[in-house]
């Protein structure tokens, strides 16, 4: 998404905060790096939206807070799958 960067920064973080979505989740629909989002939210809207810009900035300190667990699943899901094709399960 090119265009007006201020612009940019309030629709990721209106995006985030309707969807409780991640930084990965939003760069990939908006399609821009997660670096992108990351300044965007980060950097630029503080500067310009400071209450928008605290609203994801508690959506996002969740989001990290729980991705030590999310990757854990991740993992453990891709060991399943991996255990499963190998006993030809397929699943």
């Amino acid at each position: 998404m090119k265009g007006n960067i201020e612009e940019r920064a309030v629709l990721l973080a209106q995006y985030i905060i309707e969807h409780k979505a991640t930084v990965r989740s939003a760069a990939k629909r908006f399609g821009v790096s997660k670096s992108t989002v990351h300044k965007d939210l980060s950097e630029r809207l503080s500067g310009f939206n400071r209450p928008l810009y605290l609203q994801v900035k508690q959506v996002l300190e969740v989001n990290k807070a729980q991705r030590h667990i999310r990757g854990g699943m991740a993992t453990r899901e891709k060991y399943r799958h991996m255990e499963a094709l190998r006993h030809g399960n397929g699943e």
